[in-house]
């Protein structure tokens, strides 16, 4: 397979391989499944958000107004 890149992005590329003493390839595979991974993380939490609110466990807007507004002092 083969990506193109903007040269900006692929001027990024190449300063992180540097700097990790990786090859360019290599750094784009591991940013690829890292995003699969958050990816993955991130629709199990919607889905146990959506899960939560369908038991009626949630936070109205104005309880988390409430807290808001104590943590910051206001």
């Amino acid at each position: 397979m083969e990506i193109s890149f903007a040269p900006e992005l692929e001027a990024k590329l190449k300063q992180i391989a540097s700097q990790t003493g990786k090859g360019a390839d290599q750094v784009v595979q591991e940013l690829v499944a890292s995003y699969f991974d958050h990816d993955e993380w991130f629709k199990q939490e919607v889905e146990k958000g959506i899960a939560s609110l369908d038991r009626g466990k949630f936070v109205s807007h104005e309880e988390v107004r409430r807290q808001m507004e104590r943590a910051l002092g206001s």
